[in-house]
């Protein structure tokens, strides 16, 4: 992997006193106006929007999500850093759900003061999200959308970007898929593996780019096989894969479905690894595979948050914040999107009247946004695809998640 820039010892200090500043009082859970206790009664507000999970099987994450945006607004605030300004968060349950998400963006987009967007979660909920907010040109950053056609369109071969507003600050499919694949046939030593999928856009995508790259290699799919996620018996699945005699099973989807498949492979003596991306890489799937998830994969985007200098000041804010859930998966990745939404608005809103007015020169002001982020260096490509691609590989150890590897993804 590249290293992340890191913060001198005393820029760290002084984003722990505004951080802790910001967030001192807060003692609960995220999703407020994110006011902070800063400015006057003549700020004008400014409303950053989340579309995300926030009820159901996946609300873990998106939990994580909405309180990293509301840490980063708190901060905002409490510095000041948009003179004249008062953010507010925003926040809507999309419940995963593309057509709940659809009628989130669409609420956002009739409110003149939202200007940007973080989310989705999801990538099958931003292709209902992302027209809607780029309709009304309103930002959209995602700190998890892994999905390739969200930036550059339905022909690989000819890459073609959809939604001038969409910009992402987590690495896609088309990196995560190899890397896993890599990860089994060169450094687990795993040549014949079968596949999963749970027929959602982001799970067959991962499983067409992980297939492409492992056979690439020289290993060999033995079984492709497809689950309904709203089942939660895969006996059938799992027998089928057993007799093709796998040393691996990688899976495209998330960990409500894949923490019940990895522990129904055990019981029924397909005792070998699940191997998954970003969307089971959670304390939730070990919660649901059992103890017999030791020596399960996943690989998921960036370097492990805990272990980043550059993230130090976020982590500690975040605990300080008294947030009851997690940052989770994507916390880190959230707090970014929320903070390039930010430095684009330094610029859209310095002269600006009105926020709606605005909104336009927010998605052009974001093509130049680059600064020093939790996860790194925070940059966008022409697609609106993070500059960064760095990923790692996890392995459940002793009932927990634990780093095995980390690298900054290169084309062979």
């Amino acid at each position: 992997m590249t290293k992340r820039s890191v913060i001198s010892a005393g820029a760290t200090l002084l984003a722990m006193s505004m951080a802790l500043s910001a967030c001192g009082t807060r003692g609960g859970d995220g999703g407020g106006d994110g006011a902070g206790s800063g400015g006057g009664g003549d700020e004008k507000v400014v409303k950053i929007g989340v579309i995300a999970p926030l009820s159901g099987d996946l609300s873990a994450l998106g939990k994580g999500i909405e309180n990293s945006v509301d840490l980063a607004v708190k901060e905002a605030n409490e510095s000041g850093e948009l003179e004249g300004w008062k953010i507010e968060v925003a926040a809507e349950d999309d419940q995963a759900n593309p057509d709940v998400g659809k009628n989130a963006a669409s609420k956002l987009a009739g409110d003149k003061d939202v200007i940007g967007v973080v989310g989705t979660l999801n990538s099958s909920v931003a292709g209902t999200v992302a027209p809607v907010l780029n309709t009304a040109k309103i930002v959209e950053v995602s700190p998890a959308n892994t999905g390739v056609s969200l930036t550059k369109g339905e022909d690989p071969d000819n890459p073609q970007r959809p939604y001038a507003n969409y910009f992402r600050t987590c690495t896609t499919d088309a990196v995560q898929g190899p890397f896993a694949a890599r990860y089994l046939f060169e450094k687990a030593g795993i040549k014949e593996v079968a596949t999963i999928h749970d027929k959602k856009a982001y799970g067959q995508g991962l499983v067409e780019s992980f297939t492409s790259e492992f056979e690439k290699l020289g290993g060999k799919v033995v079984a492709a096989e497809t689950i309904n996620p709203d089942d939660d018996k895969y006996d059938a699945v799992v027998t089928s894969v057993k007799a093709k005699n796998p040393k691996a099973v990688y899976y495209g989807g998330e960990y409500p479905q894949a923490g019940p498949l990895s522990q129904q492979m055990k019981a029924q003596g397909l005792d070998v690894p699940l191997m998954g991306g970003d969307g089971i890489f959670s304390p939730e799937f070990v919660k649901l595979a059992g103890k017999n998830s030791n020596g399960d994969l996943a690989t998921s985007i960036g370097a492990p948050t805990e272990k980043l200098d550059s993230a130090k000041a976020f982590v500690d804010a975040y605990e300080a914040g008294g947030y009851s859930d997690p940052y989770e998966a994507y916390g880190a990745q959230s707090y970014d999107a929320a903070n390039a939404i930010i430095e684009a608005m330094k610029v859209s809103l310095k002269d600006a009247d009105d926020v709606e007015g605005a909104r336009q020169a927010t998605i052009d002001a974001m093509k130049d946004v680059s600064f020093d982020g939790a996860t790194g260096k925070v940059a966008f490509d022409e697609f609106g695809d993070t500059t960064t691609r760095v990923l790692t590989a996890y392995e459940v150890k002793d009932g927990k998640w634990t780093d095995v590897s980390t690298e900054e993804f290169t084309e062979k």
